[in-house]
C-alpha cells in the first residue's frame, strides 16, 4: 500500500457522488435479457458496466474517503529503475513524516527514536499509559507494498494504536527493495522480535500491521515457530498481503472499485517482483497463506467490502479457523484497502482500533516481566 502518497493526497473533504438514476422498466428488461444471454453457460461471470454510488451507510468522513479519486502514482507507479524508485519513495515518505508531529501532539502520543535488535525503531506511546497496559508491549510492522514508508513515515499506524488502544508500541524501519529484497525485511523483523522478548514477557505482547505489515506479521509467526522462538499472545494483521500471487475472488470483483490499490496490475505486481527477487511467490515466507498456520496465536483480521485484499483477508481467516486457531474477522462497509488509517477522526477508524484493542486486552497478560 502506497500509504505515504495516499495520506499526502487525501483531501480533507470530498463530495460524495450522487447515485445513478434508477433504470426504467424497459431499460432493465433489455439489460436482463442481455445479461441472461451473456451468462447462459457455466464459466466466468460477465457483468455490465457499473456506476456504484458512495454508500450512505457509513460516516461522512468515510464517505469522503470512498468518494476520492484514484491516487496516482500510488496505485500505478512504474519507476524505470532503482534510482527512480528511491526518489519516489523518499519524496512520499518526507510528506508523510512531516505530518506526524502535529498528529502525535493532537492525539497525545510521544515518539522516541531507538535502535532495537540493531534496527532503527521508534517507541510510540500515549502520554499516560493505563495501569492495565503498563506491562504490555506491541510490535508494529508497517505497510507499503515492501517499497513505501521508510523511516518515520512508517509509524502512522503505531501512532493510531497508541492513541486509541493506549498501548506502548515498537515500530521499526525494516530494509526494503530495490536495495534490500527478501529476506532483509524478515531478518529485521526477526531481530526486533527477539530483542523485544528481552524487554517483556511474550504472553504480554502482540504483533500487528496492515497490508504488507499484515503479511509480514503472519510470516514472522511462521519463522519464529520454525526457529523455536516464543510467539506473542495475539496478532492483528489488517487486510494482510498474505498472497503475493494474484489469487482470490476480490482481485477481480473489487478491481477498479477499490480506490486505493485499484488493480493488482498497478504497482503491486512490480513491488512483489522487487521484493521476491526471483523466489517462488508461493514460498510461505513471501505468501504465508501457503504455510502451515497451526499453532499461531489468536488473530483479529480487518478488511472492507471494497478492499482489493478482501479475499486475502477472508482466505487467511478461513485457513486459521481450519488450523484450529482462534480468529476474528471484522469487515467494514464500503472500505477500500486500509482506509481505516486515513482519517483519525472517522468513527470507523476509532471503531477498528477499539475492536483490535479489546481483542488484545482479552488475550494479553498483565504481569510484570521478571527482573
Amino acid at each position: 500500500m502506497a500509504l505515504a502518497l495516499l495520506l499526502a493526497a487525501a483531501p480533507a473533504h470530498a463530495q460524495t457522488q450522487a447515485p445513478p438514476p434508477a433504470a426504467s422498466a424497459p431499460d432493465f428488461a433489455r439489460l436482463e435479457a442481455a445479461q441472461s444471454a451473456a451468462n447462459d453457460k457455466p464459466g466466468p461471470r460477465t457483468v455490465p458496466g457499473r456506476r456504484i454510488p458512495v454508500p450512505g451507510t457509513v460516516s461522512p468522513e468515510l464517505q469522503a474517503a470512498i468518494a476520492a479519486p484514484y491516487r496516482s502514482p500510488a496505485w500505478n507507479a512504474d519507476p524505470a529503475g532503482p534510482a527512480e524508485w528511491k526518489a519516489l519513495v523518499g519524496r512520499l515518505a518526507a510528506q508523510t513524516a512531516a505530518s506526524l508531529p502535529a498528529l502525535r501532539e493532537r492525539l497525545g502520543v510521544v515518539a522516541t527514536p531507538e535502535v532495537i535488535g540493531g534496527v532503527r525503531a521508534w517507541i510510540i506511546a500515549p502520554r499516560e499509559v493505563p495501569e492495565r497496559n503498563r506491562n504490555r508491549l506491541l510490535v508494529h510492522i508497517h505497510g507499503g507494498g515492501y517499497v513505501y514508508n521508510p523511516g518515520e513515515a512508517g509509524t502512522l499506524e503505531a501512532v493510531l494504536m497508541a492513541a486509541f488502544g493506549k498501548f506502548t508500541v515498537i515500530s521499526f524501519d525494516y530494509r526494503m527493495p530495490p536495495d534490500a529484497p527478501y529476506p532483509a525485511a524478515m531478518d529485521d523483523a526477526m531481530a526486533v522480535w527477539k530483542a523485544a522478548l528481552t524487554l517483556q514477557r511474550p504472553e504480554n505482547m502482540a504483533v500487528f500491521g496492515t497490508s504488507t505489515g499484515g503479511g509480514m506479521t503472519l510470516a514472522l509467526m511462521l519463522r519464529a515457530r520454525q526457529e523455536g522462538v516464543s510467539l506473542p499472545a495475539a496478532i492483528a494483521p489488517g487486510t494482510p498481503w498474505s498472497d503475493l500471487t494474484e489469487t482470490g475472488d476480490s482481485y477481480k470483483a473489487n478491481e477498479w472499485l477499490d480506490n486505493v490499490l485499484v488493480s493488482y496490475d498497478g504497482y503491486l505486481n512490480r513491488a512483489a517482483a522487487l521484493y521476491a527477487a526471483g523466489r517462488d511467490l508461493k514460498d510461505p515466507q513471501l505468501s504465508p497463506i501457503y504455510g502451515d498456520l497451526r499453532g499461531l496465536p489468536p488473530t483479529i483480521l480487518t478488511t472492507g467490502t471494497r478492499d482489493l485484499f478482501l479475499s486475502n483477508t477472508v482466505r487467511t481467516h478461513r485457513k486459521l479457523r481450519q488450523a484450529g486457531v482462534e480468529a476474528s474477522l471484522q469487515v467494514f462497509e464500503g472500505m477500500s484497502h486500509a482506509q481505516y488509517l486515513f482519517d483519525p477522526d472517522a468513527p470507523e477508524t476509532r471503531e477498528v482500533f477499539g475492536e483490535i484493542a479489546a481483542f488484545l486486552d482479552k488475550h494479553l497478560g498483565t504481569e510484570r516481566a521478571p527482573q
